[in-house]
């Protein structure tokens, strides 16, 4: 059986063809079906993400909730620029109760503190650790936000020379401290 050339070329034609149709119309097809199927995959991903988010959406109603409750509970403990004369009469009275002498206070110039005022104290007072210890403790306990720094606390020293009605007793103490009362400058509307 002798093969000719139109028989060979009719045999090539016929090879070319599924190759040609390979080329041309498989491999393109397999390849935009590979892109559809990574697009899929990430706006698959995206909806995974976007299904996380909307079940937390309950969770992030009531978190939101409990911060306006949390903020609400915070400017209740901010008095107004004239309750401020309030709270020092409170501590004053708290540190009378305590056995503790106020020697001096200065009063500093108001600082902004985000949307409230600092208005920080220089206090000087004398009297017992254990008396300056409960006067912290009931201070600590006030209804209201109050911050102490720079507390230098030193032994009371005896002096030759100092009238006795001056003298303190044993265990004293001289207690210096920055006392800041924060306060509100304008009453704002409560959030609803």
């Amino acid at each position: 059986m002798r093969i000719g050339f139109r028989e060979f070329i009719f045999f090539i034609v016929l090879l070319a063809v599924p190759v040609a149709s390979f080329f041309y119309v498989f491999k393109p097809r397999n390849d935009e079906i590979s892109q559809a199927k990574a697009e899929i995959a990430v706006k698959q991903a995206r909806l995974d993400t976007l299904a996380q988010v909307a079940s937390k959406i309950d969770d992030i109603g009531l978190a939101i909730e409990q911060g306006r409750e949390s903020i609400e509970l915070i400017e209740a403990k901010l008095p107004s620029a004239q309750d401020v004369e309030g709270i020092l009469e409170q501590i004053w009275q708290i540190a009378k109760r305590n056995g503790l002498e106020v020697k001096s206070v200065k009063s500093e110039k108001p600082v902004p503190a985000a949307l409230y005022m600092e208005l920080p104290l220089k206090i000087q007072m004398n009297g017992e650790f254990d008396g300056f210890y409960q006067f912290l403790l009931e201070l600590e306990n006030l209804p209201r936000i109050t911050r102490i720094h720079q507390l230098k606390l030193q032994r009371a020293d005896q002096k030759k020379g100092v009238p006795e009605e001056e003298e303190l007793p044993p265990g004293s103490m001289t207690a210096e401290f920055v006392l800041s009362i924060y306060f509100d400058t304008q009453q704002r509307p409560k959030a609803e």
